[in-house]
């Protein structure tokens, strides 16, 4: 599969060392290309000259972006998002906590609204990225959470999450983006809060099926 990855910071560049070896072709960009440049060196991937040029033929899109930042970005590429599958890893960390935890709909869903024709699912935002190419813990395989409304698309998710040594957890539909939101916001705050070493992950115990 081709994935093309717009973002080159720490859940950008973990995503694209983890899709790589798990055997499938990555093109990563940035704002500035010659930072995509270095960074798709040092990961042995390729770089793409814009966003747009990213996004362009790809089969699935990922907005490893700061939340901010995904409306810009999918101004330069919705053109090319039509059928696509656009995974947004994004968190609201930029925020207080009374903003995040007040809010009534999810990162997500205005994903759904910025490029419409997009198969848009929620993955990757439960895991730092420290644990993204190290996703086993005393034996144990964490779990990658998942959401969206296009059952195809989201097996796609599914099976790249096992390929990378996740347990695939399907919550449902997009709309349960918001509760994979909040998981990730409490992760962020206990570590914050409690000085711990950013390697904790989610792992549901007992039978799941």
């Amino acid at each position: 599969m081709r994935i093309a990855i717009i973002g080159v910071g720490n859940v950008g560049s973990a995503l694209a060392r983890a899709f790589r070896t798990a055997g499938h072709t990555v093109v990563v960009s940035s704002r500035h290309a010659s930072h995509a440049e270095k960074i798709a060196e040092d990961l042995d991937v390729s770089a793409a000259s814009s966003n747009r040029a990213a996004a362009e033929n790809a089969e699935m899109v990922v907005l490893a972006v700061p939340a901010k930042a995904v409306a810009s970005v999918l101004d330069e590429t919705a053109e090319f998002l039509d059928g696509t599958i656009v995974v947004d890893p994004t968190n609201p960390a930029d925020e207080d906590a009374e903003t995040v935890l007040r809010a009534s709909a999810s990162l997500a869903e205005a994903v759904v609204l910025l490029a419409p024709g997009a198969r848009v699912v929620k993955a990757f935002n439960t895991v730092f990225a420290s644990r993204l190419n190290d996703p086993v813990i005393d034996g144990t395989p964490l779990d990658g959470f998942y959401a969206g409304d296009d059952a195809q698309a989201k097996q796609v998710v599914a099976d790249l999450l096992a390929d990378m040594g996740f347990r695939p957890i399907d919550t449902g539909e997009l709309l349960t983006a918001r509760a994979l939101e909040l998981m990730a916001f409490l992760n962020i705050m206990l570590n914050a809060r409690g000085g711990w070493p950013w390697q904790s992950g989610w792992k549901l115990l007992g039978p799941v099926s």
